[in-house]
């Protein structure tokens, strides 16, 4: 071997070793402060901040999370999680496909200006539209009720669900669609027979991130509404920080639990997930 093969396999080495180095650091950076989440879910509230510190102790109990389980109120919080999740996930993605299709095979009037409109959409902060939501839910009558949040919901989710799709849309072949249209197939039976089951990764990401966002949301599910039978997750984490005393051990349990369905979501759809936003990223 040549002194310049081995000098060159020596540095291809060091730099795999430092990549590998920098991506450990890295997830333990970022997966520590949930490991001390899932440790503390499992301590009494007193040891949490025993000193010195301890990752894992004697004091093993299921206590925070039978108090949560038990709790009938705390279970409404994941039932109304869910309903207004799955129902904002239907319609983000239904709207999206169809509005996505549209942008992508047809050519009308002011195309341009609602592509431009719906991306300068995406840069308004949400927090400076709080008040005006408000207002309009309680001149609608939909303040407190599954209906408000899901409209407000679906409109921070589709802007970003219609970019995605029209830009997975525009990577699929047109002849396709000539191809069926030649065959005597309608619009709709290219939709919906010929592209949406072709479609999967790209409805993969847009239906994972919708749920997320919906699931995790907390400022607009505080404000909009007000009784234990509409709020959601986020909302009962916090109100289980009392006036006088945290109790820490079953914040940290309903994290866990609150956690879960978006880590088991993405773990089972990863490969169309990132499948989905590469194709969407590569044309958009």
């Amino acid at each position: 071997m040549s002194a310049f093969t081995s000098s060159a396999l020596r540095r291809r080495v060091r730099a795999r070793i430092g990549l590998y180095f920098g991506l450990t650091l890295g997830a333990v950076f970022a997966g520590f402060p949930v490991l001390w989440m899932l440790s503390s879910s499992f301590k009494s509230n007193s040891n949490i901040f025993a000193y010195p510190p301890k990752l894992f102790d004697s004091s093993f109990t299921l206590a925070p999370y039978l108090a949560v389980l038990s709790n009938p109120v705390q279970i409404g919080y994941f039932v109304n999680s869910y309903v207004v999740a799955l129902s904002v996930t239907v319609v983000t993605l239904f709207v999206a496909l169809i509005t996505g299709y549209v942008f992508s095979r047809y050519e009308f009037p002011l195309k341009r200006i609602i592509n431009v409109v719906i991306i300068g959409v995406q840069a308004v902060p949400p927090i400076t539209l709080l008040i005006p939501f408000f207002g309009i839910m309680v001149a609608l009558k939909l303040y407190n009720t599954y209906q408000g949040l899901i409209i407000t919901y679906v409109v921070f989710t589709l802007p970003y669900a219609v970019i995605m799709m029209t830009a997975y849309f525009d990577s699929l072949p047109k002849e396709m669609d000539e191809a069926a249209k030649v065959d005597g197939a309608s619009a709709q039976s290219i939709l919906w027979r010929i592209l949406v089951p072709i479609s999967v990764p790209g409805m993969v990401s847009v239906g994972l991130y919708t749920f997320m966002i919906s699931w995790n949301e907390y400022l607009f599910a505080l404000t909009l509404t007000q009784t234990d039978d509409r709020r959601t997750v986020p909302v009962g984490i916090q109100l289980l920080m009392g006036q006088n005393n945290y109790l820490w051990n079953e914040v940290m349990a309903m994290s866990i639990l609150g956690s879960i369905p978006v880590l088991v979501l993405f773990l089972i759809f990863q490969r169309y997930f990132i499948g989905g936003l590469a194709a969407g990223a590569v044309k958009a």
